[in-house]
């Protein structure tokens, strides 16, 4: 696993919900030959950006309550990479890609990520 962290839905919310650390979500699951490729990639790329974005997995298929997660995100196939600050989804990744392409977007999240706290509103305040 390296440095990601295994999610389900019991930490779910401190380990994504509640992070202030840009978060990538690797939505996957055992079956899926695309993530069977991307997987090495992923713990590659997590072990160079460590202490700068937060990775996590979540397998798809390991439950309904992981089924039940990655369908109130929106994800509709494997593999899915979500980008999240402070909870909130701010980008997307679909299907296999290379280390390359795969580290040009986290530069571009990371560059964005710092724009995404200063415009970030507690919707909790909003709520009558």
């Amino acid at each position: 696993m390296g440095n990601a962290t295994e999610l389900n839905v019991n930490n779910w919310e401190k380990e994504v919900s509640q992070s202030e650390a840009l978060t990538v979500v690797y939505f996957w699951h055992q079956q899926c030959p695309w993530c069977f490729r991307l997987t090495p990639i992923f713990d590659k790329v997590a072990e160079e950006y460590v202490g700068r974005i937060k990775f996590a997995k979540l397998n798809v298929l390991e439950s309904s309550t992981n089924q039940e997660v990655a369908t109130n995100m929106g994800v509709m196939s494997t593999p899915t990479l979500m980008f999240l600050c402070n909870g909130r989804p701010v980008g997307q990744m679909i299907g296999l890609m290379s280390k390359e392409e795969l580290s040009k977007t986290l530069d571009d999240m990371l560059r964005r990520y710092k724009i995404c706290i200063k415009q970030s509103t507690d919707l909790r305040n909003y709520i009558v």
